[in-house]
């Protein structure tokens, strides 16, 4: 399967130096990048099925966080909104499920492709050292949800396969906090989720690549409201080679080390 198969080369042309600049800045100024029809409609059809065909081999899991992703600190009130829990649900096929013929994994290993990625990030990539955690597929069913959160990593490479009919939205906003100069963004963070602030809404069209960046930028996935599912792909780098996932992420989301 070449390329322009696999991508809607005339909305994208990736390898356009160009087109990768337009791209780049946008990410930049507004920290989202939404590129509606990314995929060819053929590889999407291809890909909505095999997930519908791989689903039963998902791991679904259930979580209590707080926003930042951290321990408890029993020092602070528990209705402190650094303890404050929100709740992750959902079901993931991990990447030694996906087949070997899969699109997904040409996408994934794609050289223009991760050119493209380097280019707009601004950065290096790497696989995933473990088996299981560079390319997953990513189910939300009826009542499912990802609570508010900040990202551990400084971006995320989503593939939108399936959008539900009802709720799944992705809601955000930039720049809440300034983890890198020790800014935790308590009072912003919590007035964005006791609704003080309003989020901004990300529409993303089934065979959209999107590109965030959500280390300083509170986001969440809203409860899916449908029967119709929303089946996102999440393709997973590092910035440095040879890193897994932690034992205790894979177990969390995988149920298992390997």
């Amino acid at each position: 399967m070449s390329l322009d198969s696999l991508i809607n080369l005339e909305l994208h042309p990736i390898k356009d130096p160009n087109y990768n600049v337009s791209c780049k800045n946008q990410l930049n100024e507004t920290g989202a990048l939404v590129m509606e029809e990314f995929l060819d409609s053929e590889t999407l059809k291809i890909l909505k099925t095999e997930a519908h065909r791989i689903r039963h081999q998902a791991y679904f899991c259930y979580q209590n966080h707080n926003a930042f992703l951290l321990e408890t600190d029993n020092d602070l009130p528990e209705k402190h909104i650094r303890n404050l829990n929100q709740v992750s649900d959902k079901g993931c096929v991990s990447h030694d499920q996906i087949p070997d013929s899969s699109p997904l994994r040409l996408l994934y290993e794609c050289y223009d492709f991760r050119h493209f990625l380097e280019f707009v990030l601004g950065t290096k990539i790497f696989s995933y050292a473990d088996t299981l955690s560079s390319i997953n597929v990513n189910y939300y069913e009826k009542g499912q949800q990802l609570g508010w959160h900040y990202d551990n990593a400084s971006f995320a490479v989503t593939l939108m396969l399936q959008s539900p009919d009802r709720g799944g939205e992705f809601e955000y906003s930039v720049n809440l906090r300034d983890i890198e100069a020790g800014d935790y963004g308590y009072e912003s963070t919590e007035a964005l989720i006791n609704g003080k602030i309003k989020p901004k809404t990300l529409s993303i069209g089934e065979g959209s690549l999107v590109l965030f960046k959500g280390r300083n930028s509170l986001h969440r996935v809203v409860p899916v409201i449908s029967k119709k599912s929303r089946i996102l792909v999440t393709l997973n780098f590092n910035t440095e080679p040879g890193l897994m996932l932690s034992e205790l992420a894979r177990m969390v989301f995988f149920g298992r080390l390997n």
